[in-house]
């Protein structure tokens, strides 16, 4: 017996396994949005940083700061997410943040951001974690 799918059993099986999938994508973007910090060592200076994730109508905005390097709010040129990927570009820096965002045991709920800062050709590992807002 051979299985025929129809143009309208494709659609059906695309729309039943994309419903969990767009909820999934929906509490991670819940949880994405607000405030996420951690330190960065650059050299022999420590300091601290933090992206303030923002909804727009394309996807994600986001915005650094750390006063170590003296930003306030200087805006990414991109925020993309790509499953558990998150890539944060900002081009006047030489910046690029990629990170692999880690949920709890349920799956519902984003612990952390772990991540690498890429600048100047210098890596250096960052680990963000969520904060109400930013400690400095």
């Amino acid at each position: 017996m051979s299985m025929k799918f129809t143009t309208r059993s494709l659609v059906l099986l695309l729309v039943l396994c994309a419903g969990p999938f767009a909820a999934w994508a929906q509490e991670t973007r819940d949880n994405l949005l607000g405030s996420w910090e951690g330190g960065l060592t650059l050299g022999r200076d420590e300091m601290s940083l933090a992206f303030t994730f923002t909804e727009q109508a394309e996807g994600y905005g986001a915005a650094l700061i750390s006063g170590g390097l003296g930003i306030y709010g200087m805006p990414a040129d991109s925020v993309s997410l790509e499953g558990r990927r998150l890539t944060i570009r900002i081009a006047r820096l030489d910046l690029e943040f990629t990170g692999t965002i880690r949920f709890d045991e349920s799956g519902e709920k984003i612990l952390r951001i772990d991540g690498d800062w890429f600048q100047y050709s210098e890596m250096v590992p960052v680990v963000l974690l969520p904060v109400d807002s930013p400690s400095f």
